[in-house]
């Protein structure tokens, strides 16, 4: 009855010590959600490396949108130095916008090129590799409209501009036809404004006034120039629009290109990691392949070796 009795008060001793060590690691925090976190601290990690570098390209290129949309009015008013603001944007600003705007796309995407080719490099599970997928090309697609926002604000600003200097060429051609005018008026002012001296003479001025068929003439065919003038000038006007409308396309089409080569380089990236990577496993296989053939050579030799002894004994035995 002892023993019994002191092994009872042992058993609940070891109970009490157990609960002491349960409620000191759950204290500690250690315990089964460390072990867990342990175990999924690394794809964690991974995890949140890339969903950062996301964001950051992301904000990158939503830093080139908001300062294109920014400077958007100043930039497309092609006559914003005529008024005096102080936030008027000069030609020479509007170039510099257009380098830095280019040279920081391309910049976008070589580092989402860069991006794609480390993302691909690690070796994650199917449904996280597709899951990055879809982010490259929401990105891409992000990436592929500030491009054509950049590409029609560029169009309306050379637009702007052939049309500014159209009306300029011709605001140069209209002080001369007002010249012109302003003569003719004034001479018939002063015809109003003298008396008449005499009939005769009166009658005379009228007949000098009057103008010759040579002069008549020469009138018509300076009109007949000026109109053809204005007809080669918008006929200009039109082709140079036409033009400003193909460029712009044509630098959609080279955004879309560019970004697809840069596809492509990604793709192709890969498939020279898949093939050295075929080609290792190629080599092991090689070299398994030889030292199996040696191996197998070896036991040829010794079985012929063994077969020659076992003759020469049993011809010496007989």
């Amino acid at each position: 009855m002892k023993i019994v009795n002191m092994a009872a008060d042992r058993t609940a001793l070891f109970k009490a010590s157990i609960k002491t060590v349960r409620t000191r690691n759950k204290a500690l925090g250690v315990g089964k959600d460390s072990s867990k976190s342990t175990l999924l601290s690394h794809a964690q990690k991974m995890k949140d490396d890339f969903a950062i570098k996301a964001k950051e390209v992301v904000i990158t290129i939503s830093k080139l949108k908001d300062f294109l949309l920014e400077h958007r009015k100043q930039y497309i008013n092609a006559a914003s130095h005529l008024v005096n603001d102080s936030c008027h944007m000069s030609d020479a600003e509007r170039d510099q916008i257009d380098s830095d705007a280019q040279d920081f796309m391309r910049t976008c995407s070589d580092t989402i090129r860069l991006f794609k080719t480390e993302a691909h490099r690690q070796n994650v599970p199917s449904q996280v590799r597709q899951h990055r997928e879809v982010v490259f090309e929401l990105i891409d697609a992000y990436l592929k409209g500030v491009c054509k926002l950049y590409s029609e604000q560029r169009a309306i600003r050379v637009k702007r501009v052939v049309d500014k200097k159209r009306i300029s060429r011709l605001r140069q051609d209209g002080p001369s036809s007002k010249s012109k005018q302003s003569v003719s008026n004034n001479g018939d002012d002063q015809v109003k404004n003298n008396p008449p001296l005499d009939l005769h003479l009166t009658s005379q001025e009228e007949e000098d006034e009057e103008l010759s068929p040579e002069e008549i003439r020469m009138f018509q065919q300076e009109n007949q120039r000026l109109f053809n003038d204005m007809n080669c000038l918008v006929d200009e006007v039109r082709q140079i629009e036409g033009k400003v409308v193909e460029i712009a396309q044509l630098q959609e089409i080279f955004t879309d290109k560019v970004l697809q080569q840069s596809a492509d380089i990604d793709r192709i990236g890969d498939t020279v990691v898949h093939t050295t990577e075929n080609i290792t496993a190629a080599n092991q296989d090689i070299r398994e392949a030889i030292k199996n053939n040696a191996g197998m050579r070896l036991w040829i030799l010794f079985f012929l070796v063994v077969c020659s002894f076992s003759l020469l004994f049993l011809d010496w035995y007989s």
